[in-house]
């Protein structure tokens, strides 16, 4: 019997490594005073087309309940939990939320992301400002580190800088060129720069994209950054400097400004992250940043939202390249008897050991 396509079952020793990241996550955002909660699993189409739009549809599971409703499987937990905070209008702010499970994503499977995986995930509802996005940064931070995944850069950057970079080039506002600038720039990763001039040079002047494209490959500290470009006239550019200011006061020093950091920019409005390991080919393993323009569709103008998300599977996939982790349980003890006459003897040493606490076969 055959699953449907990107479907698996979690055996054992996949599911213990999923237990393992569970209690790292719920012990870490206990620490930073984060309430854990499970939204509903599955959603009105209608409230998860609210972030993407009815694009969406060609990504996730949707279908007609019996009572001839649209509904959806939930594909990230970012809209459950802004809906929830949207509603409760009596909400003690700031509000800290964290949640950890299964999500469904009618994508391509690959490898590390099936179409059913776990995310961890959390939210901070309340006031903008830079503070609620430094904590996220210095929780993900944190939580990589007691992983015990050393190797881990996040490469920050801000919507309105790129965009506003964009516009000072082409000597435009239009949002389609933004757009379609912003996905010349996604691709770099995947193509060459030929490749992309070769797409976009009937549509666009290829020497300011070209600008676009060498802009997007600048990284480093804010003072590498400042010694590459000027920044003066760059938006944002202060607001990310204080940020930065506000991680080292945190002790967090693995991030880095990446202005090549674009993808998933419309579901933001303000600063976006990734996480990377510098061993790891598989992608970004997190991911965030501010996004008070969704909030404002679940008609709350008055606060913003900031969250990271993480893929399990994709994270314990880089542990175990890393032999963090194994990909077998051998913490376990084997009570052995070698004739019937010592089967009783076995059970009795056997239940010692469970109540001791000790793993026993």
């Amino acid at each position: 019997m055959e699953l449907p396509r990107g479907m698996k079952d979690f055996e054992a020793t996949e599911h213990a490594n999923i237990e393992h990241i569970r209690s790292h996550f719920k012990q870490l955002s206990s620490l930073y005073g984060f309430s854990f909660m499970d939204p509903s699993p599955i959603e009105l189409l209608s409230v998860l087309e609210t972030k993407s739009g009815p694009a969406i549809r060609d990504e996730i599971y949707y279908f007609k309940d019996k009572g001839d409703r649209e509904i959806a499987l939930r594909f990230d937990f970012t809209v459950g939990l802004t809906r929830y905070a949207a509603s409760q209008k009596s909400m003690r702010l700031p509000a800290k939320i964290s949640s950890f499970g299964g999500v469904f994503r009618y994508d391509e499977p690959q490898k590390g992301r099936y179409r059913y995986f776990h995310q961890w995930d959390i939210e901070v509802y309340g006031k903008p400002g830079i503070e609620s996005e430094a904590e996220i940064i210095e929780f993900t931070s944190r939580l990589f580190d007691s992983l015990l995944l050393k190797d881990i850069t996040i490469d920050i950057n801000h919507r309105e800088l790129v965009e506003s970079y964009i516009n000072q080039i082409f000597d435009s506002k239009n949002p389609q060129l933004v757009e379609d600038i912003l996905r010349a720039i996604d691709k770099i990763q995947k193509k060459s720069k030929q490749e992309i001039r070769d797409e976009f040079k009937d549509r666009y002047d290829i020497d300011k994209l070209e600008k676009i494209l060498e802009f997007s490959q600048i990284k480093g500290t804010i003072k590498e950054v400042e010694q590459t470009i000027d920044t003066t006239s760059l938006a944002s550019w202060d607001y990310l400097k204080h940020l930065f200011e506000s991680l080292e006061n945190r002790g967090v020093s693995n991030v880095r400004i990446n202005f090549g950091i674009v993808r998933g920019l419309d579901d933001y409005s303000g600063t976006v992250f990734e996480v990377f390991d510098k061993n790891s080919t598989l992608g970004a393993l997190a991911g965030g940043g501010r996004y008070d323009s969704l909030t404002r569709a679940f008609v709350r103008e008055d606060i913003g939202a900031t969250g990271v998300a993480g893929g399990v599977e994709r994270i314990i996939l880089t542990m175990q390249e890393q032999k963090i982790i194994s990909d077998y349980i051998s913490d376990r003890v084997s009570v052995l008897y070698i004739n019937d006459e010592m089967q009783k003897v076995a059970m009795s040493i056997a239940s010692l050991l469970r109540l001791a606490n000790i793993p026993t076969n």
